[in-house]
């Protein structure tokens, strides 16, 4: 599919994840020693947290309620706050927030982060991986129909109200023959008061399930076939009007 590097590009964040199972001695101690080769461009350190809450129901009927925090690893981010890198205890993520430049720039620095965080953290095995666009298009003020940019979204049928007032929508794709799986997730976001454009955020997450080896050159393969598989998603979706938006 015939694609285009837009001046004005859509995406306010891409991500590359790779999930995977640690050797038992790994804790978060080993874990910080990701940033001593790259504090120069990720200088800032914050814990990845998770949290989990949970309630049990007692003989008398009474509520017993517990909540837990727990690190998960560390997020590092540069000074700007538009590229960071995660080093978790089940996984690796780079991500790159607005403005984005190219895949190719992109791809090279996550390679680059993951070799680090294989070194430091030796994984056992790579259980999933993932790329994550996340895009906000500005569609300008009256519009008379969505289809005259996006041609994935919402159909109302000709009976119902047609004034759309918001709306949510969550697609997981799938090809035949095909192990990537694309998660669409299509919103409206805030609009500004002056209500010159309505924002739409258009999420594509492309991702595989499969075991690998740590060491498996295939898995960059795999990636450039998910991103061939965003790309379709995404370029099937916008029309040409939508396209002069980030030209």
């Amino acid at each position: 599919m015939q694609t285009e590097v837009f001046p004005n590009a859509p995406i306010t964040e891409a991500m590359l994840d790779i999930r995977v199972n640690l050797p038992a001695e790994v804790d978060l101690a080993i874990l910080a020693k990701f940033q001593e080769p790259i504090r120069d461009r990720y200088p800032n350190r914050v814990d990845r947290v998770v949290w989990q809450s949970g309630f049990q129901v007692g003989q008398a009927g009474a509520v017993a309620t517990h909540a837990s925090r727990d690190t998960l690893g560390y997020q590092f981010a540069s000074d700007d706050g538009k590229k960071v890198v995660q080093a978790r205890l089940d996984g690796f993520t780079h991500n790159k927030l607005k403005p984005y430049d190219r895949w190719e720039s992109f791809f090279d620095e996550a390679k680059e982060l993951w070799g680090i965080y294989r070194e430091i953290a030796r994984p056992v095995n790579i259980t999933r991986i993932a790329i994550r666009y996340i895009n906000r298009i500005e569609v300008p003020m009256p519009i008379a129909d969505m289809k005259d940019y996006l041609l994935t979204g919402p159909d109302i049928a000709p009976g119902a109200p047609q004034a759309m007032a918001s709306y949510f929508m969550r697609l997981v794709l799938v090809k035949q023959h095909v192990e990537h799986v694309a998660i669409v997730t299509e919103a409206t976001d805030q609009a500004p008061e002056d209500l010159k454009f309505i924002p739409i955020i258009f999420d594509i997450d492309v991702y595989l399930e499969r075991v690998f080896e740590p060491g498996d050159a295939s898995i960059w393969m795999e990636f450039e076939a998910m991103r061939a598989m965003r790309n379709e998603v995404f370029f099937s979706s916008v029309t040409d009007r939508c396209k002069e938006l980030f030209r």
